[in-house]
């Protein structure tokens, strides 16, 4: 009898969170011994190149009244003032590149004032670390800059995104980029996984011990699990609108979803633009369901 007790706890012991979780990504990119070793990964730099990494607000501002609100996951400037925006992304999304092109271009224009010099502009990188493939081809990390079409000459490198697309790694290699070992950690799904790449580079092992220490705080547990749940509900809810062949279901299921999580934000004391952001829907939708539901 005791024997199966202690099974049990061992094996409640073994629950890790997972770092494609958003929550999680954002909570573990607070420690700067791990966003100092992901940065110098992207970048391709000793890490000891990397001087200082600062959290910066992740709302960015709007110029006029009409424009779109954004909210970054993650969003990091350098000593050098070079600005990074990291986004995990575990969902397919069909716009992916023309969010993540809006995303390096509102950090980068709002780096200056009117009437202030171009010189003051500096090197805005945005970084998507997908759990979906996003191009056809098998490469599982590529970055993108401004070029020359016809002699592939870079045209600047004030812009640049980088597409890491975990569901392509391929088979481990001897010898992997820092970058790799990352996707590696990224991707794991247990903590075996975590633990083998942690012993592979010492930024990566601070990162599996800040998984491990989130993974033991009941709070950050509850707000993990309240994450996912709200995804497998919302994912659980459009299929079986689906599977059932309701009239317009697609359309009915997201907007039931969407009222229940507006909901959910409103009650958390969330603001009108903040909600659309994370909704990704526009402030008109977002208002008129904020209505509704204090009409009822």
């Amino acid at each position: 009898m005791g024997k199966t007790s202690k099974q049990k706890k061992t094996k409640a012991d073994k629950f890790i969170m997972l770092p494609t979780v958003d929550f999680c990504f954002k909570e573990l990119m607070q420690d700067k011994k791990v966003r100092k070793g992901l940065i110098a990964a992207l970048l391709n730099v000793n890490p000891t190149e990397v001087e200082s990494t600062t959290l910066m607000p992740t709302i960015l501002r709007k110029r006029y009244p009409e424009d779109k609100y954004g909210i970054l996951d993650v969003r990091v400037e350098l000593k050098s003032g070079v600005q990074i925006d990291l986004e995990m992304q575990v969902e397919s999304y069909d716009f992916w590149a023309n969010r993540s092109v809006y995303y390096v271009s509102k950090m980068y224009t709002e780096q200056i004032k009117e009437g202030e010099d171009y010189d003051k502009l500096q090197k805005c990188i945005q970084v998507g670390i997908l759990c979906f493939p996003l191009f056809e081809d098998n490469k599982c990390y590529r970055r993108i800059a401004l070029c020359d079409t016809e002699s592939g000459e870079e045209y600047t490198d004030l812009i640049e995104m980088h597409v890491l697309e975990l569901s392509k790694l391929p088979p481990e290699q001897q010898n992997e980029t820092d970058l790799m070992k990352w996707m590696r950690f990224f991707g794991g799904r247990c903590e075996e996984d975590f633990k083998k790449m942690a012993e592979k580079d010492e930024y990566i092992g601070e990162a599996y011990e800040a998984l491990k220490n989130m993974s033991e705080d009941e709070i950050k547990r509850m707000e993990y699990e309240a994450r996912q749940k709200a995804i497998r509900d919302y994912n659980s809810y459009m299929h079986s609108a689906e599977r059932r062949g309701l009239k317009n279901g697609i359309k009915i299921g997201r907007e039931e979803i969407l009222k229940q999580q507006v909901e959910k934000k409103l009650a958390k004391g969330k603001s009108l633009e903040i909600i659309a952001d994370e909704c990704e829907e526009e402030i008109s939708v977002i208002r008129a369901l904020i209505n509704e539901i204090r009409a009822e």
